[in-house]
């Protein structure tokens, strides 16, 4: 390649991490090594900054300075000084409204306030799942390493910003609803499926490009030396907007319509392959 690579944009779930929700040896080692050459690495996700610190340590981001975005792109901040380059957060009153509106429909809203993550019921379950576990609470509490706190109404609870509200639910029941839950907020909030079984609400105009252009700028590194791995929906807008997209062999459809490159899925180190490819100057 031509163009310097000083930075690697990392969605988690299905790029980052295989099926068993692990960095494959091979895919951990390319971006040590990468580091090695002062390429910052940012880690972008729908999760929480807690449920990322232990890919963080993985990778060994506080460091090598690296930068975690999270609740897409609601709030970016650096792993080695804990300074917030981006921060937005909905209102009480729109969170509030959001919780409310979600008791019309048959889903798990999740939110999160300090260690702890509230939901209605720790136990909501869903049909099997190919990737997610059935106790979906659970697993989400536990991967983001919350600890899980029932509230009976968490509309009348909430009384605290929200980077963003999580609805997990059936995938064939949110297809069929998404359109009814985000339509009382078109125009004030962004609604977008991160999975299958997820649908969530940001603040409008909040997605990982916006968190990330503040984030490069502080760090003085340009959208031309920048290359992004994903797999999802809410992954294209940063797939589009750097330098070299790379969309994962597993992701969907109009994520790889828009990528420069369509590397070998999560579970076939599909990031070190687009690397040992596309910069085998990092490697060395």
């Amino acid at each position: 390649m031509t163009t310097k690579i000083k930075a690697i944009l990392l969605d988690i779930d299905g790029t980052l991490t295989n099926t068993q929700k692990k960095i494959t040896p091979r895919t951990r080692e390319a971006l040590l090594k990468a580091q090695e050459k002062g390429v910052v690495l940012v880690l972008a996700s729908g999760r929480t900054a807690t449920g990322l610190s232990a890919y963080a340590s993985e990778l060994d981001l506080a460091h090598h300075g690296g930068v975690l975005v999270c609740y897409n792109g609601a709030k970016s901040l650096n792993c080695q000084t804990g300074e917030v380059y981006f921060e937005q957060a909905l209102t009480v009153e729109q969170g509030k409204r959001v919780l409310e509106h979600m008791k019309n429909f048959d889903v798990a809203p999740v939110i999160d306030h300090g260690e702890y993550m509230y939901v209605n019921d720790v136990f909501f379950s869903l049909p099997n799942q190919d990737v997610f576990p059935t106790l979906i609470i659970e697993y989400e509490g536990h991967s983001n390493n919350f600890l899980l706190c029932e509230k009976r109404d968490l509309a009348a609870f909430c009384d605290f910003p929200l980077n963003k509200i999580l609805n997990a639910g059936d995938p064939s029941y949110l297809q069929e609803h998404w359109r009814e839950m985000a339509a009382p907020f078109e125009g004030e909030l962004t609604a977008m499926f991160t999975a299958p079984v997820y649908f969530e609400f940001t603040p409008l105009g909040v997605d990982k490009v916006r968190a990330l252009k503040d984030t490069f700028a502080a760090l003085g590194i340009d959208q031309s030396e920048v290359m992004s791995f994903g797999d999802a929906q809410n992954d294209r807008t940063m797939i589009e907007w750097a330098q070299v997209g790379v969309a994962m062999g597993n992701a969907v459809d109009e994520v790889k319509a828009v990528a420069d490159y369509v590397t070998l899925d999560n579970d076939h180190d599909g990031i070190a392959y687009a690397l040992e490819q596309l910069t085998p100057e990092l490697l060395v």
